[in-house]
Order: structure tokens, then C-alpha cells, then sequence
């Protein structure tokens, strides 16, 4: 004997607000204590904290609350532009940081350059790095090599 490993999970039932009104005239109908209420909930499948919780929802003339609570479903242009609303906030925030930053750098960039110490080489250093490159020490004799 085996078993299946996949089951499917007990879903809850749902009832349609015409169901409940039809279920609680009929309950209605018949005097309290009587074995036909009983009878009615045993055929149904039903518990008395139903007829309690739909006769409360009726007496508060909720016909909304009669029907079955349902989610409210998001239609998929909904979900797409939520989800296109966060990257714009997101893309916002990431451009206004790379905005800072550059103002940052550029300031820096100009006290840097504007300094006496920007314009003067360092010691033991050439502006002609290409030079300084070449085999002998960036010298070029007559011979050309």
C-alpha cells in the first residue's frame, strides 16, 4: 500500500450569498429546538456558528457581507505599473546619489587644479611619461634609437 507523497491541502469552502439566504429562510423556518435545524446542518455540512455569523451579516442589512469574501484581485496592468512606479522611485534615488557624487568630484576637481601644488611636478618626476618610458631613460641619441 503507498501513499501519495503529493496531497492536496483541504481547501475552505466558499458560499454564494444566495446559498446563505436560502440555508438561513429554511433554518428560519422551523421553531427553535427542532430536530430539523439539526437536520439541516447535518445535510449541509454546516455548524451553527455558520447560521449565527450569516443571520448577524443579514440583521446587518450587509447584503455585501451575505457573499463570499473575496480578495481583491489586481488586474496584471495594475501589478505592472506597481512594479514600474518602484523602479522609477528606485531609478530616482540612484540618479540623484550619481548627481551628488558628480558634484562632489567636480568640486574636488576644481580645488585640485586651482591649487599652486597641482601646477608643480613632483620631485623625481617627468610630465613626459611617455619619455620616461623609453628604454635609457627617455633620451633619444642622434642614431634615433
Amino acid at each position: 500500500m503507498t501513499t501519495s507523497i503529493l496531497r492536496r491541502r483541504p481547501t475552505r469552502r466558499r458560499f454564494t450569498a444566495g446559498y446563505k439566504a436560502e440555508i438561513l429562510a429554511e433554518y428560519d423556518s422551523w421553531p427553535k429546538g427542532s430536530e430539523e435545524r439539526g437536520a439541516i446542518l447535518r445535510r449541509e455540512g454546516l455548524y451553527s456558528s455558520h447560521i449565527s455569523e450569516w443571520r448577524k451579516q443579514a440583521e446587518a442589512g450587509a447584503r455585501a457581507g451575505l457573499a463570499a469574501k473575496s480578495k481583491k484581485r489586481r488586474s496584471a496592468e495594475q501589478i505592472e505599473l506597481d512594479r514600474l512606479r518602484r523602479q522609477n522611485q528606485r531609478l530616482s534615488s540612484e540618479l540623484a546619489k550619481t548627481q551628488t557624487a558628480l558634484e562632489i568630484t567636480g568640486k574636488v576637481h576644481a580645488l585640485w587644479s586651482s591649487s599652486p601644488r597641482a601646477r608643480t611636478p613632483r620631485p623625481g618626476r617627468s610630465r613626459d611619461r611617455r619619455a620616461s618610458a623609453r628604454p635609457g631613460g627617455g633620451h633619444v641619441d642622434q642614431a634615433g634609437v
